[in-house]
């Protein structure tokens, strides 16, 4: 193998190659192709509406490791349709996944493998539509098919934004809200909420949305709209695609400049220190001054790539203004050298993983100097969005970990010493299961006030949600772990790794949810495949300390209320919420 040097591949280019020839399980994300009923091998949907056109799929999620080789879709143009393709299936006893970008890693969608009686409902080529109405509160209504970035495209344009996002602005609206999606912030000293605005999830801002639902009275699907004081809506809110939404309507506020500052010399001991060594350049004081961290930390390298974005209504002096998102195009590439590790470490030859993590950590604070990226300063979904459908694709797991904003350095402190110690004992061994990094994001908790709605509902699904036993806990601190697919040993060390942070965070101290999105419930062997996690331990952690009416039974009565045939299920969803 040549790690010398050579010219950069597109990203797009190398994982397509690199899945081919090395198994990475980075196939391309979008679908393959498209095959007419009349092509296909298989036998067409049963009486399937003539108004509407079918077609055969490959589809694969964004890390490729969830693929689906032949399926049929459809592409409805209207909410109507969508109400269609429900009675449809519901009489010939198929089922309908939503499908928005498939950004993802859990299986929420569909498993891997044939795709019997299944049809997706591809809802980015039509549903689609995006409106602002101006005006205080404001209000953004977006189709579930819209992807964020229009959805904050045009929100912007009319002077409103969000404060809490996910960094890939290519996820749709419906993706969204099924799995509670998020992003960094909480107030920074003396910081008060802006009006429309929310520290918690993207969820936690809708003021109606609209799904299709089984009506009992009329014997068929419908389209009802849930307002947010409706107690219903709290399952649809984040809803894990148990239900189809078409459109949603979202409190937004006066949109802010932020400035985003990208450090790579603050050593990872001393922004993770012990609570009690812990100084001005530790993580809760970065999150104490600002509101606004992120941390990639890259094992076997000394220190992380750190963003702290600030609220800066003018331009700072040493600031580049950035009109567009997206602007870490260093990530969007990768040389070959980094290709040629990679490929290695999915075939077994893992003793180059330090050499692997360094490379990519030099990637990073490389690709912000020759990019001029390590200071910017604009509109925030300009600095808030920074990953695209190129970015490497990795596997992940994910959990937020709720505590008291005072215990954020003690729960970000334990994480990674326990994750050093147990990377050396791998080392040891000659073993090395991680080769991404550890990322940590926090946010608050969701307040249903934010909306602006008296009487608002909570989303009951959300892993944001509140726990009404313990009022101190006002925080989420957000830990992910990533690695290549296929890397051996990751799946023991994902499995040790949950059962550590489960038996750590606990009592009165932290709880515990996991990341809906992401990896969880390791058995070992796979994930969302322990029938502990399963049956017990995810639905627990929506039961405790909350009030009757308001659990994880209440949400799955109400969906299942709303889609008895349960033609919105899927095998990890019947397995979870039978």
């Amino acid at each position: 193998m040549n790690h010398g040097s050579k010219p950069l591949l597109s990203r797009r280019t190398f994982l397509g190659a690199a899945a081919a020839g090395a198994g990475l399980g980075m196939t391309q994300w979008t679908p393959a192709f498209t095959i007419t009923p009349a092509e296909a091998a298989d036998a067409s949907p049963p009486d399937f509406p003539g108004s509407m056109e079918v077609y055969q799929q490959a589809w694969s999620n964004w890390s490729g490791e969830i693929r689906v080789s032949s399926v049929w879709t459809c592409s409805p143009r209207t909410p109507q349709d969508v109400v269609t393709l429900a009675n449809w299936a519901h009489a010939q006893g198929w089922r309908l996944r939503a499908r928005g970008a498939g950004h993802g890693w859990s299986p929420l969608l569909e498993a891997s493998g044939a795709a019997a009686d299944v049809l997706m409902v591809d809802t980015t080529r039509h549903l689609t539509a995006v409106s602002v109405a101006g005006g205080s509160p404001a209000c953004v209504t977006a189709q579930c098919g819209a992807t964020m970035l229009s959805l904050l495209t045009a929100a912007e344009e009319a002077g409103y934004g969000l404060t809490n996002v996910p960094a890939a602005g290519d996820v749709t609206l419906g993706g969204v809200l099924a799995i509670g999606g998020h992003g960094s912030s909480v107030p920074a000293e003396g910081e008060e909420l802006l009006a429309g605005h929310t520290y918690g999830s993207v969820s936690n801002l809708v003021v109606s949305l609209t799904a299709v639902v089984w009506d009992s009275a009329e014997g068929a699907y419908v389209l009802k709209t849930f307002e947010r004081d409706d107690p219903d809506i709290g399952a649809f809110l984040v809803n894990l695609g148990r239900a189809f939404l078409t459109e949603a309507t979202l409190r937004v506020g006066p949109n802010t400049r932020l400035r985003c500052r990208s450090s790579f010399t603050t050593s990872a001991d001393a922004l993770f220190a012990p609570p009690a060594s812990a100084g001005d350049n530790s993580f809760a004081a970065l999150v104490k001054r600002s509101g606004r961290v992120e941390t990639i930390w890259f094992p076997f390298t000394a220190a992380p790539w750190l963003k702290v974005w600030t609220v800066k209504p003018t331009k700072p002096l040493l600031s580049r203004q950035v009109d567009s998102p997206f602007n870490y195009t260093f990530c969007d590439w990768v040389s070959p050298e980094t290709s040629d590790f990679a490929s290695d470490i999915v075939r077994g030859n893992v003793a180059v993983t330090p050499a692997f993590e360094n490379l990519q950590f030099g990637n990073c604070s490389l690709g912000s100097i020759t990019t001029a990226t390590w200071d910017i300063w604009g509109w925030a979904k300009n600095t808030q969005l920074y990953v695209r459908p190129t970015t490497l694709r990795v596997t992940a797991n994910g959990y937020a970990i709720l505590c008291a904003r005072g215990d954020v350095q003690r729960v970000v402190s334990e994480f990674y010493d326990y994750l050093r110690t147990v990377l050396a004992d791998y080392e040891k061994a000659g073993q090395y299961p991680m080769n991404g990094p550890w990322e940590v994001r926090v946010t608050g908790l969701d307040d249903p006030a934010d909306c602006g709605v008296a009487g608002a509902v909570s989303p009951l699904l959300s892993a944001v949600r509140t726990r009404p036993d313990q009022p101190s806990w006002d925080t989420a601190v957000w830990m992910d772990v990533l690695s290549l697919p296929g890397t051996p040993q990751s799946q023991r060390f994902f499995r040790e790794v949950e059962q550590w942070v489960l038996s750590n965070y606990t009592g009165d101290y932290a709880g515990v949810r996991a990341e809906w999105s992401k990896g969880w419930g390791y058995s070992g062997t796979a994930a969302w495949s322990d029938p502990t996690m399963l049956a017990d331990t995810v639905p627990a952690s929506y039961r405790e300390g909350q009030e009757v009416g308001g659990t994880w039974d209440t949400a799955r009565e109400i969906l299942g209320r709303y889609d008895p045939a349960r033609i919105y299920s899927s095998p990890l969803l019947d397995a979870l919420m039978p």
